[in-house]
């Protein structure tokens, strides 16, 4: 079987995804996902396919993930360098609801200053990752 996109993050994330969500069955998911075919998701897990990029908000509802980290994964796969560029020029960085949080924690530790990350505030955050 022709599996392109095995080696695409978004095929692992999925695949993961699916397995935190047992007892869920693909099915289930597929179905909440609006996909009439539920092979489709086993599709998505083995990288024969990729995710439509109009799908991404249905996909994300059925995985309970942030649909924005869902939408950067899909871009990421093949065929999608020309558009990833204009997506990056006018937005910049697409960020996450839990990236979001980190954010506007920052801002209220700052006191709504613009703070650098210095080498040692990076070294501090980092830290925190187990970096």
């Amino acid at each position: 079987m022709n599996r392109p996109y095995s080696n695409s993050a978004l095929a692992s994330f999925i695949a993961k995804r699916v397995l935190e969500m047992r007892p869920r069955t693909q099915i289930d998911i597929a179905n909440v996902a609006g996909f009439e075919n539920p092979n489709m998701i086993s599709m998505l897990k083995n990288g024969a396919t990729k995710l439509p990029l109009d799908r991404v908000l249905a996909m994300a509802a059925a995985l309970e993930c942030d649909p924005r980290r869902l939408f950067i994964l899909a871009f990421g796969q093949e065929g999608y360098e020309t558009q990833q560029s204009a997506v990056e020029e006018i937005f910049r960085a697409i960020v996450t609801s839990n990236e979001t949080k980190w954010l506007m924690e920052i801002r209220d530790a700052s006191g709504g200053t613009d703070p650098v990350l210095t080498a040692r505030s990076r070294i501090v955050l980092r830290g925190i990752f187990g970096k």
